[in-house]
């Protein structure tokens, strides 16, 4: 297989494949992985703001979660029956 590489502008090398075979398969596949692994970085580098406020958002959610579910852990089945029991009365009743 005879390869021709080009440079791009932001000093990328390409490689022009002449033929596909088995192995190239997964070079490519490493080469997409590591291509989408760079504009990540470049995006993180542009808005490191929005990628930690990101971060925060879904890491509060998170632990929102996680303490859900260690209570009603905690509760058991029988007193979670009741908590929503009276969480639905309130509901209702509000309506």
């Amino acid at each position: 297989m005879t390869d021709e590489v080009i440079e791009t502008k932001d000093g990328l090398k390409l490689r022009k494949l002449a033929e596909l075979k088995t192995t190239t398969a997964k070079e490519l596949e490493d080469a997409m992985l590591k291509r989408v692994d760079y504009f990540k970085e470049q995006n993180e580098k542009k808005s490191g703001f929005n990628s930690s406020i990101q971060n925060t958002f879904f890491k509060a959610f998170s632990s929102i979660l996680d303490l859900k579910i260690g209570i009603d852990k905690a509760l058991g089945p029988e007193n979670l029956k009741q908590v929503h029991k009276a969480i639905d009365e309130i509901l209702l009743f509000g309506l």
